[in-house]
């Protein structure tokens, strides 16, 4: 399955954002993809500082579901300072709704 959301990066740091995720840690990767994640992608609009992820997902569970790990939550700790984010730093997601779609 394919889901998309929206996620806000803060003003200024598209760069620090981008090399973050340039960098991306190699065992969060490896959690992602042994949990059925696959076929990640974030696009940004500038305009807004929106940014929209799509992913593939085998099953339920996005990316989103793995907070409970401390992995992620090390990630979300790291983010923090350049996403919107919850009380427990997750970052604010907003999931899209799927109106079209062209193979």
């Amino acid at each position: 399955m394919k889901i998309a959301f929206k996620m806000r990066l803060k003003p200024g740091s598209k760069e620090e954002y981008c090399k973050r995720h340039d960098e991306i840690w190699p065992e969060l990767k490896q959690l992602l993809k042994d949990n059925g994640v696959s076929d990640y992608t974030i696009f940004l609009d500038e305009e807004t500082n929106i940014l929209f992820a799509v992913q593939q997902q085998a099953g339920e569970q996005s990316s989103q579901d793995l907070g409970k790990t401390q992995i992620v939550q090390r990630w979300w700790a790291y983010m923090a300072d350049i996403m919107d984010t919850n009380e427990d730093r997750s970052p604010v997601t907003i999931p899209l709704t799927k109106v079209f779609h062209m193979d």
